[in-house]
């Protein structure tokens, strides 16, 4: 794995991150931008972006990403699918304009925390370590404006198949790629007559009932660990599956995915914490309110 992060890293990440460095051409869509209203938050998580599959939402993030600033932003692993594209290159411009973005807040201030995951795992080598402005770390520790300690990991740890069976969650996640491609079409077609974004992959999921109760034990256990560990609460991704409630006398929040519900957790400068889902029709932001606290979208479930 090893070997592969360096030759990984050495053939493509670091031409693209010569060509990534170039600022981009002034002119009208500049002028465009500028005029896009802008949402301030204290604190952004956004995590299971996949950049490097074709199911990755990578415009809706561009554009979240351009119209909502931060003081801190984290990155809650599975950001980059090395997975994927240890056996096969795919990497179109929106992809590279994801990064883009997230290097344009590093210049304007930003704080970057990039927690990897298990299919960016390459990186949790360079954990302890600063790499162009974005600071690598196994797990953080967010203290909101309210001044609750929450605990922010991936969450990959607490998956049984992920830890027991590697086997197994690869040929998960193969499946989950066929269902993807499938969403995809369905999502072509409905456009084309005028319809919103419906994710097929989500609903056939959202009615095996397997993967609900694998959703509730994934919960309950990364609940239980940070309780134990004297957490006010916790910031996960991994089982793309958007929630804010609380379990076992801590916060849970999971801040979903940007393959298939395009979700953010956001802070507020009051320490609020809330779901943004960003669109797809017309990239038109939906909130769900952290009050509301089962606080689960229909549509984001598990790969």
């Amino acid at each position: 794995m090893a070997e592969f992060a360096w030759s990984f890293l050495q053939k493509r990440a670091l031409s693209e991150v010569v060509r990534l460095g170039e600022r981009p051409r002034r002119g009208s869509n500049a002028a465009r931008e500028a005029m896009r209203p802008v949402r301030h938050h204290r604190t952004i998580f956004i995590s299971d972006v996949h950049l490097g599959t074709r199911g990755c939402k990578a415009e809706a993030l561009v554009d979240f990403l351009s119209r909502n600033q931060c003081q801190t932003l984290y990155l809650v692993g599975d950001i980059v699918d090395g997975w994927r594209l240890k056996y096969r290159w795919f990497w179109p411009e929106a992809h590279s304009r994801v990064v883009q973005e997230i290097l344009r807040k590093i210049d304007s201030g930003t704080r970057v925390i990039y927690v990897p995951g298990n299919h960016d795992e390459i990186f949790r080598t360079y954990c302890g370590r600063e790499v162009a402005g974005i600071e690598i770390s196994r797990e953080a520790v967010h203290e909101t404006a309210d001044g609750k300690q929450l605990l922010v990991i991936h969450g990959d740890h607490f998956d049984a198949v992920i830890a027991y069976a590697k086997w197994l969650a690869h040929l998960g996640d193969w499946a989950y790629t066929v269902a993807l491609q499938l969403n995809e079409w369905c999502h072509f077609g409905r456009r084309i007559l005028g319809l919103n974004y419906w994710s097929l992959s989500a609903y056939l999921k959202q009615k095996v009932k397997n993967a609900l109760e694998y959703i509730c034990r994934f919960e309950e256990a990364v609940a239980n660990d940070v309780r134990a560990r004297g957490f006010d609460g916790v910031v996960c991704g991994h089982i793309h599956h958007a929630a804010i409630k609380t379990l076992s006398g801590v916060i849970y929040h999971n801040d979903g995915d940007w393959v298939e519900s395009c979700t953010a957790l956001v802070e507020d400068a009051r320490g609020h914490l809330e779901i943004l889902r960003w669109a797809d029709a017309g990239l038109r932001p939906l909130t769900i309110p952290a009050e509301h606290a089962t606080d689960e979208l229909p549509e984001a479930i598990p790969a």
